[in-house]
């Protein structure tokens, strides 16, 4: 252990510095807005998924899986009872949990946690110089949304460190050319496309190595590797995900080819490209000039895929063939990953699954050979463009920090959830322990009448292993006489209030903006 230390204890050293970048980096964001970290507070936040991330969480910690289903507009999983995405995706969280305890600081911490690792084993595998340290710490602390999602009860972050950890492992493989690297590189990305399905990308590479190695083992290995990848992932989402209000991935452009149309298939692909290729231009020039935040993440990851292009082609004129496809490979990554979001993915949603590419794309940026900084500083100046001067829309950079009255009002609800709501433990996952969160309704009369946002934050006090099935209020009125779940959140004053209260529901709590009944 001595000499080990004696060796390598500098490397150590910088591992802890930059561990503690991320930690830094959140505790002087919480300063900049008077804020200390312990501050944060998931119900103060507008962004509804953490709801369901942190509630599921709960539930799996305490009881295996939630006792009552998560869905929209009252859909469920065909087993169990998780919502839309895969509960693969918050693993870490799982065992972050049960060593520590689940609490609404805990998502954070474990955000935290996993970056900062992410960073000590970047160190440790890359072993970069002090140089590549500074350019990565700029870069680290002006990508802002490193920062945002750190702070926020989202799983980008477990995405963001292992994408990370899987780029430390490919330069270490690239040094020390030992086959269990290969291993550790098919693990994380199998391990990755179960999370989200894109980062099968990033299973090429390592495939592509296995076969160099042993042509006939790894061909066979590789097909029957993709094979269980792609199975499991199948059986995950067909099984464990309830169906969501929309499809979450567009393939209408399949169809043709599904009817043996071929040129038909290409013909709408093709279209698809060009119509919907415009407008991601279009928002990427929008991005540039106003900030708008889709268009922002368009702009910074274009920017890295052709710095990436840039340096394979510098390398490949420089001879240096295996590091050009490296970069070549990463730039390929990029481009596909866009081809899918203009294809498949909503512009706004696709637009943060961008983010994970762009996380791993900046500690290689860091890596890169340079003398004179030239990409690295540009495209940090680009982040504070982005990402810090025109960053101004709240919902999107919001940071949630706990107010007397939320914090008092949530812990009223939760009290009142505690009393009046009862878990029912036989046959489970079932409906009774089901709570319908109406994602809004019509309240007013007269010229005054307008849609209002259901306080849904309130929903952070139900008691472990309760389900939340977020519906439309068009879904509630049409089956009001066949809804299937026990309880109803919904905005006071409202139409759906109207006919609890005229069929006699039973109120369980009422405050100025939101109210529960028990609907049998």
């Amino acid at each position: 252990m001595k000499e080990r230390l004696k060796r390598n204890g500098m490397w150590y050293a910088k591992a802890v510095m930059m561990g503690l970048l991320p930690l830094l980096c959140c505790v002087l964001t919480c300063a900049i807005y008077g804020y200390q970290l312990g501050d944060i507070y998931l119900p103060a936040s507008d962004w509804n998924d953490e709801l369901f991330y942190y509630k599921q969480v709960e539930s799996m910690l305490q009881f295996g899986y939630p006792q009552g289903y998560f869905g929209f507009n009252e859909s469920h999983a065909l087993k169990l009872s998780f919502a839309a995405w895969s509960p693969v995706l918050v693993f870490p969280w799982l065992l972050f949990g049960a060593i520590f305890g689940w609490n609404m600081m805990s998502p954070i911490y474990c955000n935290i946690l996993l970056m900062s690792l992410a960073c000590a084993v970047f160190v440790l595998l890359v072993k970069p110089k002090w140089k590549q340290l500074f350019l990565l710490t700029i870069l680290f602390c002006v990508f802002r949304p490193f920062s945002l999602y750190m702070l926020r009860g989202m799983p980008e972050c477990i995405c963001f460190s292992m994408l990370i950890i899987y780029y430390a492992v490919m330069e270490w493989y690239e040094r020390e050319k030992k086959f269990r690297g290969v291993v550790w590189l098919l693990l994380l990305a199998g391990i990755m496309t179960l999370m989200r399905p894109y980062l099968l990308l990033f299973l090429i590479y390592p495939v592509v190595l296995w076969i160099k190695k042993d042509k006939k083992q790894g061909i066979i290995g590789s097909i029957l590797l993709m094979a269980v990848v792609g199975a499991s992932y199948w059986a995950i989402n067909h099984y464990l995900a309830a169906e969501y209000f929309t499809p979450l991935f567009k393939t209408d452009w399949l169809e043709p080819f599904l009817h043996g149309d071929i040129w038909g298939g290409i013909h709408g692909i093709l279209s698809r490209m060009f119509h919907d290729g415009k407008r991601f231009l279009a928002l990427t020039v929008e991005g540039l000039k106003s900030g708008f935040t889709e268009g922002a993440f368009f702009a910074g990851y274009l920017a890295l895929m052709l710095l990436f292009v840039w340096q394979g082609v510098s390398e490949w004129t420089q001879k240096n063939k295996e590091k050009a496809w490296k970069y070549l490979y990463f730039a390929f990554c990029f481009f596909a990953m866009t081809i899918a979001l203009i294809l498949m993915y909503k512009m706004k949603e696709g637009s943060k699954h961008l983010l994970t590419f762009m996380a791993m794309g900046i500690f290689v940026l860091s890596a890169m050979p340079t003398k004179f900084y030239k990409k690295p500083m540009f495209f940090a100046a680009l982040c504070v463009y982005l990402y810090s001067m025109k960053a101004t829309n709240p919902i999107d950079y919001q940071i949630c920090f706990a107010t007397s009255e939320r914090v008092a009002k949530v812990d009223c609800w939760a009290g009142i959830f505690e009393k009046e709501l009862h878990l029912d433990i036989e046959e489970v996952p079932n409906y009774d322990n089901v709570v319908i969160w109406v994602f809004s309704d019509t309240v007013g009369e007269g010229a005054s009448r307008k849609v209002v946002i259901t306080d849904w934050q309130v929903l952070y006090g139900l008691p472990a292993g309760f389900g939340v099935s977020c519906c439309y209020d068009t879904y509630v009125l049409e089956n009001f006489e066949q809804l299937k779940s026990k309880y109803i959140t919904i905005p006071t004053g409202g139409d759906i209030q109207s006919i609890c209260e005229e069929k006699g529901l039973r109120m369980l709590g009422q405050d100025e903006s939101v109210c529960v009944y028990e609907l049998r």
